[in-house]
């Protein structure tokens, strides 16, 4: 799968075509794979979790890198985003963490996706299509230790591991939980969760029912050092290199995406001129103002209007005026020489100041999950790096890492094209 490759020439060229775009760096992702896999320990097998397009950052690119880093497998929510993977080459395992409908799985089983199972009802549907289709279906049982979402309760999952195992068409290929507190292994939640799933796995190993690999923690779990791992992991933002700061851990990993946007408007306005939709905000002084070509349907929350900020030739400057649909503006008075074509960063780092994903979600009144999720369709993911063995990221200083990772001015002629 051809991908642009960490040089100048492909990036500025793929940059100048791009109104808005994500840089999606295959090395920080490597890197943050690594610092999991040292976490998780030798005999642990990662899942990583790639749905939600990879939480925004491109599943297809995401998941082919991280199989060459060495993930065992990965975990999505849909069939949709099981066989667009296996459409693309992916021929790692791929599980389906969700419900599957009737209609779809018929093609999961003929494209060896491993299906989430969560009811007695399911696996008798499951059990016939396999008949008709007369090929296996390798399962994993999803047990509701306390989240009250998907699964079979504790109480009835031994009844269907012991019909898994008298079925002819079904393979146990694992057994799951999911872990519902944010604060992972510090959560006295997450302990009682542990000990239900635990009153199922005792029985269930002496009468020799469990196959497969045993999984429960996230990236919190993780990172706050949750005991037994079991057989394997499933780390989902963590891999992305989000997470709280307060969790131990967090600072060791490399944000993976960037969102920028180039500057398409200059405009001077005069004390007592408003902006935006609503006038919501009012000039003071002349103000310089420059318009981006993005806005809520590229993932800039709307929340974030008169109260976020960008950053422009490595000066942070602040969002003015509600976030519209399609453009946003920025108070650039106080920035020297600012251009049309010059890259504004919305996330990210330029020169030594750096807007990371979580100061966009407190700002925003979400979660980091939200903003890299909402990145939209229209905003071009341009992925670099991703040689094996990764280039090392050591703790650059700022004016280094701003003069490998951000183009502070496109031409003109490149823009102009595009207004």
């Amino acid at each position: 799968m051809a991908v642009a490759r960490d040089s100048r020439a492909p990036y500025l060229a793929a940059v100048n075509s791009s109104r808005v775009w994500a840089d999606v760096d295959l090395d920080a992702l490597a890197h943050n794979l690594a610092r999991i896999g040292e976490l998780a320990g030798p005999n642990v097998r990662r899942i990583l979790v790639v749905k939600a397009d990879a939480y925004g950052h491109g599943a297809v690119a995401i998941a082919h890198h991280a199989v060459r880093c060495g993930v065992d497998a990965l975990g999505v929510s849909t069939s949709g985003e099981a066989l667009e993977l296996r459409g693309s080459g992916v021929r790692a395992p791929i599980l389906i963490l969700g419900t599957v409908l009737e209609e779809e799985l018929s093609d999961c089983l003929q494209n060896d996706v491993q299906i989430g199972l969560h009811s007695m009802d399911r696996l008798r549907r499951l059990e016939r299509l396999a008949s008709r289709q007369r090929a296996p279906v390798r399962v994993h049982l999803k047990i509701d230790t306390g989240m009250g979402r998907l699964g079979v309760l504790p109480e009835r999952a031994l009844e269907l591991l012991r019909a898994i195992r008298q079925s002819r068409h079904l393979e146990l290929a694992g057994v799951m939980t999911h872990i519902a507190a944010a604060d992972g292994a510090r959560s006295d939640s997450t302990r009682a969760q542990l000990a239900r799933f635990e009153q199922v796995l005792g029985p269930a190993r002496s009468e020799g029912l469990l196959t497969g690999w045993v999984h429960c923690a996230n990236s919190a779990c993780l990172f706050t050092g949750l005991r037994p791992l079991y057989d394997a992991v499933r780390p989902g933002i963590s891999a992305y290199g989000v997470l709280p700061p307060e969790l131990p851990g967090a600072h060791d990993l490399e944000p993976v995406l960037a969102l920028r946007a180039q500057i398409v408007y200059l405009k001077d306005l005069p004390s007592g001129e408003r902006v935006g939709y609503d006038g919501t905000w009012a000039a003071q002084r002349r103000t310089r103002v420059a318009t981006l070509p993005l806005g809520y349907n590229d993932g800039l929350p709307w929340r974030i209007s008169n109260a976020g900020w960008a950053l422009v030739r490595g000066r942070r400057v602040p969002i003015i005026g509600r976030v519209s649909m399609d453009y946003a503006m920025l108070d650039v008075t106080d920035v020297r020489g600012v251009r049309v074509g010059d890259v504004a960063t919305l996330i990210g780092r330029d020169g030594a100041d750096e807007i990371r994903v979580e100061e966009l979600a407190r700002a925003a009144g979400t979660i980091p999950y939200e903003i890299t999720c909402s990145v939209g369709k229209r905003v071009r993911r341009i992925y670099r790096g991703g040689e094996l063995p990764p280039r090392e990221l050591p703790r650059l200083a700022p004016e280094r890492r701003a003069a490998e990772g951000t183009t502070r001015r496109l031409s003109e002629s490149a823009l102009r094209p595009m207004l």
